[in-house]
């Protein structure tokens, strides 16, 4: 099979991205998928995307982890989508998509970044320095206080697979208040390390980061790959809204791969 591909990146969280609206890829496997996410032996990326047609969107995002099984929503994933999406002509100034979590919508700045609003936020188990919640993906989100002395491989793999979360996996967050904002330390299920960024992780531990009292929220966000923003707005403890993921997504080249 001859594939010609596109590879994305959002903050350095990267993507392997394909145009299957004509249903070319739907009969990658498993083992291939995770041969093109592989770093040595293929294009190298923390997952793999497929741009398809859905009569109700202007498109249906399809993502699959580093390890070629399909996986939950991918906030960064979801904005290099919407980017690629324009690249193949989809060119509205805000369009509606599917994903795996339900419907989203997007929308582009002038600077290139790409805003995406991800689901309402209604749960939240909170715990001694540590939160648990789903945004689109679960999160488990660890308070510290210097985020650059985690191994996050070890720590973070510890938590994904202790006896509360091994069989489903859950992602885990390390994050450190700075002076403006937090910054954001991730590992990644399906990708079982420690990735540049992590977009629904970064909206979790922006929600938990957040005041207790209610009102509308802006919080800036360094990760290893750069700069986000999470905006939001609080009607209670546990109960978030019109919650939307902002930052950068760029085209990093093309290519044509034969399996």
């Amino acid at each position: 099979m001859h594939i010609h591909f596109y590879k994305y990146q959002g903050t350095g969280n990267d993507f392997v991205i394909v145009d299957n609206r004509n249903g070319d890829y739907s009969t990658l496997t498993t083992a291939q998928i995770a041969h093109l996410c592989d770093r040595r032996f293929g294009v190298g990326a923390d997952g793999l995307m497929m741009l398809e047609n859905d009569p109700d969107y202007d498109f249906r995002m399809k993502y699959y982890n580093a390890d070629g099984r399909e996986g939950s929503m991918c906030g960064n994933g979801g904005r290099c989508l919407t980017a690629f999406a324009r690249q193949m002509g989809i060119g509205k100034q805000t369009v509606r998509f599917i994903a795996t979590d339900g419907p989203h919508e997007a929308s582009f700045r002038d600077n290139g970044w790409v805003n995406l609003k991800m689901q309402d936020v209604n749960q939240v188990e909170s715990g001694n320095m540590y939160f648990y919640l789903n945004t689109g993906s679960p999160h488990y989100v660890k308070f510290v206080t210097d985020v650059q002395e985690v191994d996050v491989y070890e720590e973070g793999r510890a938590i994904r697979y202790n006896e509360r979360f091994a069989a489903e996996g859950t992602n885990v967050n390390f994050v450190e208040e700075i002076d403006n904002g937090i910054f954001v330390r991730t590992y990644e299920r399906g990708v079982e390390d420690e990735t540049y960024s992590c977009g629904t992780g970064v909206t979790a531990s922006a929600l938990t980061s957040a005041p207790a009292e209610p009102g509308t929220y802006e919080i800036p966000v360094e990760t290893l790959g750069g700069h986000l923003e999470v905006r939001f707005s609080r009607q209670g403890e546990n109960a978030f809204s019109d919650i939307w993921l902002c930052g950068p997504a760029t085209l990093v080249f093309e290519g044509n791969i034969k399996l």
